[in-house]
């Protein structure tokens, strides 16, 4: 079964997006990125695919499809910011400060007290975005 949200090509198609080969290919790069990659991660990989696709084309591309709302930018604290599409489920992230992974997780009961506390504030909650930042638990440096 293909993954529902695997289909960038389709949403471009769906904003009557133009679609030339090089977006073909960083679209269907991003697609299959189980990471968050940052715009030259992504044109290495793009590269990879096609070696006509300059670092340029890829920060072009990125910025029509997050203007378009397909992917989603993330600024995790190391200078560069990371992209993923826009998630058919909302979740949340923690970032390993050491290896820079991306985890997804998703709670319900984060979900629950963070609408409790903007309702105990006066608030109705409509978006929220969690990060949280940590380092392992065997990791001897955050020990200090």
């Amino acid at each position: 079964m293909a993954d529902p949200r695997a289909n960038i090509e389709a949403l471009c198609a769906a904003k009557g997006m133009r679609m030339t080969e090089q977006r073909r290919v960083i679209a269907r790069v991003l697609a299959r990125s189980a990471d968050h990659p940052n715009v030259e991660e992504l044109y290495r990989r793009c590269a990879a695919v096609d070696d006509r696709i300059s670092i340029s084309t890829v920060y072009r591309t990125v910025k029509l499809f997050e203007d378009a709302g397909i992917i989603e930018r993330h600024d995790f604290r190391e200078g560069r910011a990371r992209y993923e599409q826009i998630p058919d489920t909302h979740h949340d992230h923690l970032i390993n400060l050491r290896t820079g992974d991306v985890v997804e997780f998703q709670s319900d009961e984060i979900e629950r007290l963070q609408a409790e506390i903007a309702r105990r504030l006066g608030y109705r909650l409509v978006d929220h975005r969690l990060e949280l930042y940590a380092v392992p638990l065997e990791d001897k440096k955050s020990e200090r």
